[in-house]
């Protein structure tokens, strides 16, 4: 891969290891590992994750066979499977990770989606894809380990077809978070900062996107990372025989600056969807 960033070096040396592996396979819901719509809030983890893939592709308009999506960060695929199955169109994934890449095309054999499914091992900041490829570019929960978001964004314009659609999520901090306050939680992840509503909103637009929607659903953030932390927590005995007392206990430490974080609101999650110009 070129032009790799030192955060995304970090992030890729992360999720290629056993003990991270473990956890998002086993906690943090398996095939989708992102922040859920939670409704209620007290139902399994995998189900809220789900719900968020199948919220986004409502909002794309019409989404079938005729299209090719790409997935930046696309982890074990779960978001990917959903849109060959019930829209038909072509995915290719790209992420970092050869570890999760190996999961994610072993599950779309088994579901006989291997031929509508493409898994590419690259990072987001240099994506091995021509110009103007995709009708729709796709990202969960995965921007924020980028060490250059302009660039990431720079390569989503470079990817879409004319008039092809943006539509992500991210983990973000409020556009008035006070200075400082996240600390513990850019020290946890290996970042200097956090992207916001208005961050990416002013970027894209400087790029000639135009807005189609934001939603912010900042609640939910708060309300997945208290779900993992309490998954965590009920199966901590089977966790630290699959990732070790030191992953676990971080782990634990990691969830709760989150649920403070977006207490405090410092954070802000939610669905951002644009469209590149003709």
């Amino acid at each position: 891969m070129l032009n790799k960033s030192p955060a995304v070096a970090v992030t890729e040396s992360y999720y290629d290891s056993s003990e991270a592996d473990a956890f998002y396979k086993n906690i943090w819901g398996g095939e989708d590992i992102h922040i859920g719509i939670y409704e209620p809030l007290d139902e399994p983890i995998a189900t809220a994750s789900r719900r968020t893939v199948a919220e986004m592709a409502s909002m794309l308009k019409p989404l079938d066979e005729t299209k090719h999506v790409l997935d930046l960060g696309a982890g074990y695929g779960g978001s990917a499977r959903y849109l060959a199955e019930h829209y038909g169109c072509r995915v290719t994934c790209l992420n970092l990770s050869e570890t999760q890449n190996a999961l994610n095309r072993e599950k779309n054999s088994e579901s006989g989606l291997a031929d509508k499914i493409d898994v590419v091992h690259g990072n987001f900041e240099d994506v091995p894809e021509p110009d103007e490829k995709f009708d729709v570019v796709w990202s969960q929960d995965a921007i924020l380990h980028s060490g250059d978001r302009i660039k990431v964004l720079e390569e989503v314009k470079r990817l879409l077809r004319p008039n092809g659609h943006f539509i992500f999520t991210d983990p973000m901090q409020r556009n008035n978070c006070p200075e400082g306050v996240l600390q513990p939680i850019l020290d946890r992840i290996h970042l200097e900062t956090l992207g916001s509503f208005d961050f990416y909103r002013n970027a894209l637009l400087q790029l000639g996107f135009k807005e189609v929607e934001m939603r912010d659903l900042t609640k939910q953030l708060r309300n997945h990372y208290h779900r993992v932390s309490e998954e965590l927590s009920g199966r901590r005995a089977e966790m630290l025989k699959l990732s070790g007392t030191e992953y676990v206990e971080n782990m634990l430490k990691g969830l709760k600056y989150w649920v403070d974080g977006a207490d405090k609101e410092y954070l802000a999650w939610g669905i951002m969807h644009f469209q590149r110009s003709a």
